[in-house]
């Protein structure tokens, strides 16, 4: 009797096979790339070109992502009413715009602090809707079966974008200044803009109500992410890390370039190390989540690696910063996984009219608190110095844990079956 044919292993190309997705991830690697170098090269306007105090730079982070504050909550509901893929390819252009008037400004000697505020603030507004967006678009586009494998490999090129963005920003910075670097985060917006617009596959529009009413959207997003157990646990989680990471982070430039002596491609290729803890990250993340299990990864992944930053604030000028490094791309290795599973689970649960609504309120809560983290880590700084700053950090971003460690989801190992459930048994 003959035996039936052996199946083919399954491709790791997997979604690459799908031109429209191919779109979407070279647009996500020039867009992240654009978005890393404005990550180092943003704060260095600042603390070289204009030589900003501790305050100064810890305010200037907390602009960046003050947008989360201001449309974290609105976005959501505009999101919900309008095809996504429009909503990306406008956040990419005007970003992308809003970022060379730096260099403008530098060339005609107009630059000041307050307008890199100005800057900040617009472009962090704007990643809002594009976040938004992004993680909203992408169950339509793959479709729910394959939002872990999606997810991965989204991951995998910001994660290279991680290494190539500071690695290229560094001696950029050195050679024609941080203000003009930011021309080559403006032009990668663009063509993550332009990449986007040529994906094929339609949205349907989504269906609006004859008086559609802002408070009562919003509410509903509320309601939905605030009562849903694993969904809150997550959030606040997040909200922690955030607040705590973006303390530490605040500091760490001004750590590396004042107090460890380096200069700006010693201090990209310390970051372009984190990058590759990213990478090493999003490779593992689908085999982590798989063998551990999906809610045991949220919050054993940040576990393990927060505790490892402790090791840039022991570091003494010269060779042991390099090998503390070690701890930040520990940190970005464990971010990575946990964002893998915690997206993917957070898709999972979400019905389709309400993913902008799911991620806007997300990013609120979790995000919301990233200004004060700015402050908070200038003010640290100013007070304490840079280096105590960084172990407070440490502590804060190890605690993220107990949120989601004392939810059920610690224990919940796949995700549900679709979104009209509002969790596994053993998450209730």
């Amino acid at each position: 009797m003959p035996t039936a044919p052996t199946p083919p292993a399954p491709s790791r190309i997997g979604l690459l096979r799908d031109p429209d997705f191919r779109r979407l991830f070279a647009a996500t690697a020039l867009g992240q790339l654009g978005d890393r170098i404005v990550f180092l090269a943003l704060p260095l306007v600042a603390i070289v070109a204009l030589h900003a105090d501790e305050f100064q730079v810890g305010l200037l982070t907390a602009m960046t992502s003050a947008g989360s504050l201001l449309v974290g909550l609105p976005a959501g509901a505009w999101v919900d009413r309008m095809r996504k893929r429009s909503v990306m390819i406008g956040a990419d252009f005007m970003r992308a715009c809003v970022l060379m008037t730096i260099p403008a400004a530098w060339w005609a000697d107009l630059l000041t602090v307050g307008w890199l505020y100005v800057v900040a603030l617009a472009h962090g507004t704007l990643t809002v809707f594009f976040d938004v967006a992004h993680v909203s678009y992408l169950p339509h586009l793959v479709g729910r079966d394959h939002l872990l494998e999606g997810n991965s490999k989204l991951s995998a090129v910001r994660s290279v974008t991680s290494i190539s963005g500071p690695a290229m920003a560094g001696p950029l910075v050195g050679w024609v200044g941080a203000p003009v670097t930011l021309l080559v985060s403006s032009a990668g917006m663009a063509l993550s803009g332009l990449l986007a617009g040529g994906i094929r596959k339609r949205e349907p529009k989504p269906e609006s109500s004859a008086r559609p009413r802002l408070v009562r959207d919003i509410e509903e997003g509320l309601k939905f992410v605030l009562t849903h157990p694993a969904l809150r646990a997550i959030m606040l989680g997040d909200a922690i890390f955030n607040l705590f990471l973006v303390l530490y982070q605040t500091m760490l430039l001004v750590f590396l370039e004042r107090e460890m002596g380096l200069e700006s491609f010693g201090i990209g290729l310390v970051l372009s190390g984190m990058g590759c803890g990213a990478l090493l990250g999003a490779l593992l993340a689908t085999r982590i989540s798989k063998t551990v299990g999906q809610g045991p990864t949220v919050w054993l992944a940040s576990l393990v690696t927060c505790p490892l930053t402790v090791l840039m604030p022991m570091a003494h000028p010269g060779w042991s910063v390099y090998v503390a490094a070690i701890g930040l791309a520990a940190l970005s290795l464990g971010g990575v996984v946990r964002f893998v599973a915690q997206a993917s689970f957070q898709q999972a649960l979400t019905p389709d009219r309400l993913l902008g609504r799911m991620s806007a309120t997300a990013r609120f809560v979790s995000w919301g608190g990233i200004p004060l983290g700015g402050l908070l880590g200038g003010v640290s700084g100013s007070v304490f110095g840079a280096a105590a700053t960084l172990w407070i950090g440490a502590a804060g971003m190890t605690l993220s844990v107990l949120p989601v460690l004392l939810s059920p989801l610690r224990t919940v190992r796949e995700l549900p079956d679709g979104p009209d459930r509002k969790a596994p048994e053993s998450a209730r």
